[in-house]
Formats: C-alpha cells, structure tokens, sequence
C-alpha cells in the first residue's frame, strides 16, 4: 500500500472516474456540490429553461429599444437581463460541453455567495430608482429602430453603452474561450491538489492573459455597469472585483508555483494578467 497522499488521492479519483454515469446525470469527479440546489437533471433542465425565458425577453427588450408603455423596461436593463442570465447558462454548458469531470448544477453559479446576489440585485435597484426619480440622468434617446439603423442609433445615442456592449461581448467570449481551451484543467474552484492530469497552459488566449478566465468576469461585469449607467455601482464593483481578483490570484499561484515550479514563474513572468494593477 502507499503511503504517499498524492497517489492515494489519484486512486480515489479513478476510481470514481470509472463509476458508469447516466449520460443525462452530472456528478463531478474531482469535488462535491454545494448542496443548496438539487444536483439532478431536473434541476439542470429547470434553470436552463428559466435562464433561457429571461434571455429571451432581455434580448427582444433590448433589439425592441425598450417598451415605452412601461417606465422601466428599457433596452439597457433588456441587455442586462440578456447578459446576466447568457453568463450563467454559458458557465454551465461550456463545462458540460467541455470539462465533463467537474459539471455539476453548481456550474452554472447561481450558488455563488449571497453577497454576489446583492450587488446584481443593487445594480439592477440602482438603475430602476435613478430611472424612476432622476429620469433625466438615463435620458440618452431609447433605440427603436432594427436592424442597421437600429445599431446606427446604437452608436450615435451613446459611446458609453456601445463601450459597455463591448465589452460584455469581448468578456462573455473572453471567459468561454478560456474555459473550453484550458479543458478539464480549467476549475471554478482554486484547486489546491495537482492531479496526474494537470497540465499547465500556456498557449492559446493564455499566452495574453494569465488569468483570462477572470479578465474576461471582471470586464464583463463592469461593461454591464456602463450599460445601466450606473457610477455608484461601477465604482463599487470595480473595487469589489479588484480585491477579489487580487487575492484569488495570489492564492491560486502559489499553488501553480508549487506544481510547476520554474515552469509557472518564468510564464508568469512573461505573461501578464491584464487586470489593472494585479500584476
């Protein structure tokens, strides 16, 4: 019998990795789920329908300018709603399409820590009450139009949104893109136990972002704040972030340091992260 950890906890691995799995049920390899939403196929397909119905309506609010008949269903909460509810159904299928072993209900992270529901949830109230008792402030002229004039409008009524818009698109594909090359070694817990598997990537969007997967959350989310006009939140997220990216980096290179070595620092070296003032 060994005595070594490492290869004990590679044998449970395999072990469990050998266990026959129903094609419809997700049951990752490598940890547990949170518990708080049932891990079954009901629950996927269920939170899949629901993110899908808000997509939807985000998206006809936002193509449609908004509907004037209602003060606050305007076409920048439409691609709020549209952006907010892609984000956490893309989480989970590019895991389930690409990094199997770790799909779970928890990958589409709706169960991600109270305080991640309150700052979308203050944003969105930001927003609404700005609109309601300042309307003047979010008074940039509504979009109707579809089509080419409509994305001519677009750009015309407001750099600021076109900004925003962009930069939920280039983060949105930023993340995705990050997460289907790097494969069963991308994880969205920081993984402290190097698997037999584990492979560092350098190539790939990895060869301009460190941490792409987190560049590409971090100017999602502030693109979505540029889209709302909301500076109280910008600001407020934006420094939320940077905190939690800062230390999150910290803790998941010292472990790559510690499973690659000379390997990890010299790519460190060479490539940055691309998040401001997290070197």
């Amino acid at each position: 019998m060994s005595t070594n950890p490492q290869n004990g906890f590679d044998e449970r691995l395999r072990q469990r990795s050998g266990i026959t799995r129903n094609p419809l049920e997700t049951i990752p390899v490598h940890q547990e789920p949170h518990g708080n939403i049932p891990n079954t196929p009901l629950a996927a397909s269920t939170i899949s329908y629901l993110l899908g119905c808000l997509f939807s309506l985000g998206l006809v609010t936002f193509l449609a300018g908004g509907f004037p008949a209602h003060w606050w269903a305007t076409y920048r909460l439409g691609f709020f709603v549209a952006a907010w509810s892609l984000f956490h159904w893309g989480e989970f299928a590019v895991t389930a399409g690409w990094n199997m072993e770790k799909c779970s209900v928890d990958s589409f992270l709706l169960d991600n820590g109270a305080m991640y529901h309150v700052a979308n949830g203050t944003a969105a109230l930001e927003y609404l009450i700005v609109l309601y008792w300042k309307p003047s402030l979010k008074a940039f002229p509504y979009v109707s139009a579809i089509g080419t004039n409509f994305i001519t409008n677009l750009v015309n009524s407001h750099r600021i949104l076109v900004s925003g818009v962009a930069m939920v698109l280039i983060g949105q594909a930023l993340r995705s893109v990050a997460m289907i090359h790097a494969s069963t070694n991308f994880s969205h817990s920081v993984a402290f136990r190097k698997r037999e598997s584990h492979e560092l990537v350098s190539d790939g969007v990895y060869a301009w972002f460190r941490h792409p997967s987190y560049a590409g959350f971090f100017y999602w989310a502030l693109g979505t704040q540029l889209v709302l006009q909301n500076p109280v939140s910008f600001v407020g997220f934006t420094l939320v972030l940077w905190k939690f990216f800062y230390y999150r980096t910290r803790a998941e290179e010292k472990a790559l340091v510690k499973f690659f070595g000379d390997e990890y620092e010299k790519y460190k070296r060479r490539v940055p992260t691309r998040i401001p003032f997290i070197p």
